[in-house]
C-alpha cells in the first residue's frame, strides 16, 4: 500500500509569494522525508544553482483526496542546510522561543476575494454591483456568491484539523473571510498558510479564483485585510498590559517596521477610509473600526482580553505579522514588568 503526500511550501514570488505543491507516493507507514526542488521555477534560485530542498513541519490529513494521503507543509532550505532567504517562518522561531513565557495568542481573520472571468464575483459584466452595505453577513442570491465554495472549504479545514473558528460574507460582493485561532504564532501561520492552500485547490474546481488583492475593486469598496487580534497572558490578565502593547506599536520606529511586514499594497488600502486608519498614522482605541489597533469593548469592560491590529493586509506572510508583534509587544511587556 502507498499514499499521496502533496508537499506545500511558500516561494519566492515578489511582492507577494505565492504556494507551491506537488505530490510524492510514499510506502504505506513511510516517514516524511525530505524533498528537493526546482528554486529556478519559484524565484528561489538561479538555474545554475536550482536546487532547494523541503523540510516538512507540519502534516495533516488530505480533506481533498481522503483516505491516508496527506498535506505536507514544509520549511524551504538551502542545500547546505540553512534556511533559504525566503523562509520566514525560520524568521519567527527563535523570536517565539524567546518570549515562550509569555504564552501569546492569535487569531487571524482572513478577508479574500472571489474572481471569475476577470471580476470579483458577483460583478455584473458591465458596470458595478449596488453599493456596498447589505453583502456584508448577507444572505440571498442577490446578495451573496460563492457560498458553495466557502462552505466546502470550511468543511475541508475542519477535516484536516485546521483551527477555522468561523466564516462570514464581507462588505463586497464575492468577498469572504475565514478566521483562524485561537493558536501560538507558528501554529496559527502554519494553519493559515494551509488553509489558503486548501482554498485556492477547491476554487479550482469551481473555475474560480480566490485572491489576497488588499484593493480588489478600486474606488468606493472596502479592501481586504487579515485583522490579527494577539494577546499575552499578561494581556489576558490585566489591562494596564493591555495598554502597554497598544503603547509599544507607536514608538519611535515601530510604525514603520510593522508596516513594512503588514503586506505590499499597504498604502492602496490603509487610506483613513473604509474602516481604516492611514497607513502612516498610529492610532488605538476602544471600539474604534478607524483606528490602527483596537481595543475591543468587552476588553474595556474586563479589564482584560485582547486587541485587534488592523493594519495587516490580507496578502500578508502571517510568519512575518506574528513575529512583529510578539517581538514588539512582549519586549514592551518585559521591559515593564509584565509577563
Amino acid at each position: 500500500m502507498s499514499y499521496k503526500a502533496e508537499y506545500i511550501w511558500v516561494d519566492g514570488t515578489e511582492p507577494t509569494a505565492k504556494l507551491r505543491s506537488k505530490t510524492r507516493i510514499l510506502a504505506d507507514g513511510a516517514e516524511l522525508p525530505d524533498w528537493g526542488f526546482d528554486g529556478s521555477s519559484t524565484n528561489q534560485a538561479p538555474g545554475d544553482n536550482s536546487d532547494c530542498v523541503l523540510k516538512p513541519v507540519l502534516c495533516v490529513p488530505d480533506p481533498i483526496r481522503g483516505g491516508d494521503n496527506k498535506l505536507v507543509l514544509c520549511e524551504v532550505f538551502l542545500v547546505d542546510g540553512t534556511p533559504h532567504p525566503t523562509n520566514n517562518r525560520a524568521k519567527l522561531r527563535p523570536v517565539a522561543e524567546k518570549y515562550a513565557a509569555h504564552d501569546s495568542w492569535f487569531g487571524i481573520e482572513q478577508e479574500y476575494t472571489f474572481f471569475q472571468a476577470g471580476r470579483p464575483l458577483g460583478f455584473p459584466e458591465t458596470g458595478f454591483p449596488a453599493p456596498q452595505g447589505p453583502y456584508y453577513c448577507g444572505v440571498g442570491a442577490d446578495e451573496v456568491f460563492g457560498r458553495d465554495i466557502v462552505e466546502t472549504h470550511l468543511d475541508a479545514c475542519l477535516e484536516a484539523g485546521i483551527k477555522v473558528s468561523g466564516i462570514n460574507a464581507e462588505v463586497m460582493p464575492g468577498q469572504w473571510e475565514f478566521q483562524i485561532g485561537p493558536a501560538g504564532p507558528l501554529e496559527v501561520s502554519d494553519h493559515l498558510w494551509l488553509a489558503r492552500w486548501l482554498l485556492y485547490r477547491i476554487a479550482e474546481d469551481f473555475d474560480v479564483a480566490a485572491t489576497l488583492d488588499p484593493k480588489p475593486a478600486k474606488g468606493d469598496w472596502n479592501g481586504a485585510g487579515a485583522h490579527t487580534n494577539f494577546s499575552t497572558k499578561a494581556m489576558r490578565e490585566s489591562y494596564d498590559a493591555i495598554i502597554t502593547a497598544c503603547e509599544s506599536m507607536g514608538a519611535e520606529g515601530k510604525i514603520e517596521e510593522h508596516i513594512a511586514g503588514y503586506g505590499p499594497g499597504i498604502q492602496e488600502r490603509l487610506t483613513g477610509q473604509h474602516e481604516t486608519a492611514p497607513w502612516n498614522v498610529y492610532s488605538y482605541g476602544v471600539s474604534d473600526r478607524g483606528a490602527s489597533v483596537r481595543i475591543p469593548w468587552q476588553v474595556q469592560v474586563d479589564k482584560k482580553g485582547y486587541i485587534e491590529d488592523r493594519r495587516p493586509n490580507a496578502n500578508i506572510d502571517p510568519y512575518n505579522v506574528t513575529r512583529l508583534l510578539v517581538n514588539t509587544c512582549c519586549e514592551a511587556l518585559e521591559k515593564a514588568g509584565q509577563v
